[in-house]
């Protein structure tokens, strides 16, 4: 390859950092965050496990399966077409979460049925949050396999926990697959709920509770006494420090607007406001990375945001027209948000700190009683309107956080 000097340069560089492997491990502030030795295996799931021990934990079982287009092995395999030709196993009814099996529909789901098995699928976020008895007729296992993202208000944790209600009731065993939490297991934000038993508040848990699914169900069964025969099918070299990039699996967008890691660290702080009148940025290409509406001057908020030199991220002035969703084809003025440290990043901070700046710029224009709508602790809201100048938020719930931390490590299934 006949190149100039420079560019002949560049490429050597490049080519000896493809040979050193640096380029091929993730890095959080120019350090690689694995080692040679872990590129080489990277995370296996719940489900990677089972397929590797041949499906054994499921011998002799009547499966019903809770899953959707994440349930996939590290092949790209569907956990579907995994149980049906499972050795000794049977797969006899399939259950779906919110945005459905193929996770394509953003409203109530219907029943449905699988091309692949020929089952019906039994939508668990429609008419019904909960499988019922006739659902559950001639099941004796629920398998549950489906990536989260390590939020409250995240729906699929709470279809975990309506489906082991139901299997405690009736004797049938409980076996989940557990996957990463995507935005680590170690970063742990913002207030208990102070209401529970809802689709977007299932347990008493900070917004950003740092568990995976699987350790949400250990928790789950002893403190809300389901009395489930629970095994969850642990992950192997996954560690709490580890984002979503440093597990070497791919990203599977879990519904259709979290389509990035980047999207899903910055939901705790930007979904936490979707209930106001705000666009944040559904029916656009970057959902969750900006908020807008129509009264919002863009510049004002912008300066306003940026003064307050919140941890981890910057706003930029930002116009854009949503597809869906609130304020559907209309103008917005808002803010793209920039997330510049994510280890550093408080979204509940900022999450806060948007609602009280858009009340102060904005005034009655902005919903902000409707924050508690996802929020769900009302002393918290309350507070928080009540505050004109910048404010740290934290020690209005950092007794009850630090109780859930000793709560929480029972539960813990990985260092």
């Amino acid at each position: 390859m006949n190149l100039p000097g420079a560019a002949r340069h560049r490429w050597t560089f490049l080519a000896n950092l493809l040979v050193l492997g640096w380029l091929a491990a993730p890095c959080v502030d120019g350090q690689a965050t694995t080692s040679p030795g872990e590129r080489d295996t990277g995370v296996l799931t719940g489900l990677d496990v089972l397929v590797r021990d041949n499906f054994q934990p499921l011998a002799g079982r009547k499966i019903g399966l809770i899953t959707n287009h994440t349930g996939v092995d590290r092949a790209g395999r569907s956990i579907v077409e995994l149980l049906v030709k499972a050795p000794d196993v049977r797969l006899v009814a399939l259950f779906s979460p919110e945005h459905g099996l193929k996770g394509a529909v953003d409203e109530s789901v219907e029943d449905s049925t699988d091309s692949l098995s020929g089952l019906k699928v039994y939508s668990l976020y429609g008419k019904t949050n909960r499988p019922t008895p006739e659902m559950l007729e001639g099941v004796d296992t629920l398998v549950y396999d489906i990536h989260d993202i390590g939020a409250r208000f995240y729906t699929y944790p709470a279809t975990l926990g309506y489906a082991m209600e139901e299997a405690g009731k009736r004797g049938i065993r409980v076996v989940v697959l557990d996957r990463p939490n995507p935005i680590t297991g170690t970063h742990v934000f913002g207030p208990l709920n102070d209401r529970d038993g809802l689709s977007t508040a299932y347990h008493t848990v900070p917004l950003v509770h740092g568990m995976t699914i699987g350790e949400l169900a250990q928790m789950f069964n002893a403190e809300r006494k389901l009395n489930v025969d629970l095994q969850v099918i642990k992950m192997e070299g996954w560690r709490r420090t580890m984002w979503y990039d440093d597990t070497f699996l791919p990203w599977i967008s879990p519904s259709p607007n979290m389509r990035s890691l980047a999207e899903a660290t910055l939901y705790p702080a930007i979904g936490m406001l979707e209930a106001c009148n705000l666009s944040v940025g559904r029916g656009t290409d970057t959902p969750f990375e900006r908020i807008g509406a129509p009264w919002i001057d863009g510049r004002q908020l912008a300066v306003r945001l940026n003064s307050l030199g919140l941890k981890g991220v910057r706003f930029v002035p930002f116009r854009f027209t949503p597809t869906a969703s609130a304020y559907k084809d209309k103008d917005c003025g808002g803010v793209q948000i920039l997330l510049t440290d994510r280890d550093a990043f408080d979204p509940l901070e900022t999450g806060l700190s948007i609602a009280r700046e858009l009340k102060n710029l904005f005034g009655d224009k902005f919903e902000f009683d409707k924050v508690n709508n996802l929020l769900f602790n009302k002393d918290v809201v309350a507070k928080v309107k009540a505050t004109t100048a910048p404010t740290t938020y934290r020690p209005l719930w950092q007794k009850d956080l630090d109780d859930f931390l000793a709560r929480r490590a029972k539960y813990l299934l990985y260092k």
